[in-house]
C-alpha cells in the first residue's frame, strides 16, 4: 500500500501542482499583451488546479500514516514532524495567494482589459503572486526531499 500511495501522491503532485505553478508563473503574460481571454483562462486554470491540489495533500496524509517500509513498527511520518507541518502551512499559504490574490487579480484584469482600460497596476501583483506560488512549492519539494526535523 505504501508504494501505491507514494505513486499516487507523486502523480497527483506532477499533474495538479505542475500545471498550477506553470499557470501561476506565466499568468502575467496575459496582462502584458493585454489579452482578456488569456487572463480569464489563466484565472480558471489556477482556480481549478488549486482545488485539485487538495488531492495531493490528502494522498500525502494517507502516505504518512502508512507503516514505514524500512521499519514496520513506525509510521512514515507524523503531523508533528517539522517537514510535514511546515509543508501543510506552506501549501495553505500558496492556496491563500492563489485563490485570495492571484485569481481575483486576474479576473479583475480581464474585466479591465475587456473594457479597454490599462492594467499596469495589476501586472506587478499578478507576476509577484505567481512567483511567490512557484517559490512556495519549490520549498515544499525541498522539505519533502530533505525532511528536516523528521
Amino acid at each position: 500500500m505504501f508504494k501505491l500511495l507514494l505513486f499516487l501522491h507523486l502523480l497527483a503532485a506532477i499533474f495538479a501542482v505542475g500545471p498550477l505553478v506553470g499557470a501561476a508563473t506565466t499568468a502575467s503574460r496575459a496582462l502584458r499583451t493585454p489579452d482578456a481571454g488569456a487572463a480569464t483562462a489563466a484565472a480558471r486554470t489556477i482556480r481549478l488546479y488549486s482545488y485539485v491540489s487538495i488531492v495531493v495533500v490528502v494522498l500525502g496524509m494517507g502516505l504518512m500514516s502508512q507503516k514505514a517500509p524500512w521499519d514496520k513498527s513506525q509510521t512514515v511520518a507524523d503531523l508533528g514532524d517539522t517537514w510535514i507541518w511546515l509543508s501543510v502551512l506552506l501549501w495553505l499559504a500558496a492556496m491563500a495567494v492563489s485563490l485570495g490574490v492571484l485569481v481575483p487579480s486576474l479576473t479583475k484584469a480581464a474585466a479591465e482589459i475587456a473594457s479597454g482600460n490599462k492594467v499596469a497596476t495589476l501586472t506587478g501583483r499578478v507576476a509577484a503572486s505567481g512567483g511567490t506560488i512557484g517559490l512556495i512549492f519549490a520549498v515544499i519539494v525541498v522539505l519533502m526531499v530533505y525532511q528536516p526535523g523528521g
